[in-house]
């Protein structure tokens, strides 16, 4: 498992580790019930605190994506089916956000941004 830190980011460190190993679970990189690296050993690797990994493990347990065992360590949660749907809606969802707000920065109507989508429905 391959995770990238990107120190000039905005965003914080855990969210990055949480953001980069959901989407290797819903791209299917990750099964279920795979091991994640320990807590110290992705510090070490990362070469970040291990309370950050920790806040990161806790972020993906608390949303249904990992599973940890006392004594154990941390695996890939079996997903439901609805589980990953919802978060690729709400991918999208971002997405059409930031299309609608562009759109309006250079001065589009919200009936040419409807028309444009629908083009490119129909396109696709």
């Amino acid at each position: 498992m391959q995770i990238i830190i990107n120190n000039s980011s905005m965003q914080p460190i855990y969210e990055q580790i949480v953001g980069q190993i959901k989407g290797l679970i819903l791209n299917g990189t990750l099964q279920a019930d795979t091991a994640l690296p320990s807590v110290r050993q992705l510090g070490k690797d990362l070469r970040i605190s291990t309370l950050t990994v920790k806040k990161a493990y806790d972020a993906l347990e608390q949303e249904g994506f990992v599973i940890t065992v006392h004594g154990k360590g941390s695996y890939i949660a079996s997903t439901n089916a609805e589980l990953m749907l919802e978060e690729r809606r709400k991918k999208v969802e971002s997405k059409l956000e930031e299309a609608v707000r562009e759109g309006r920065s250079c001065g589009m109507t919200d009936g040419e941004i409807t028309e444009m989508l629908s083009l490119i429905m129909e396109d696709l």
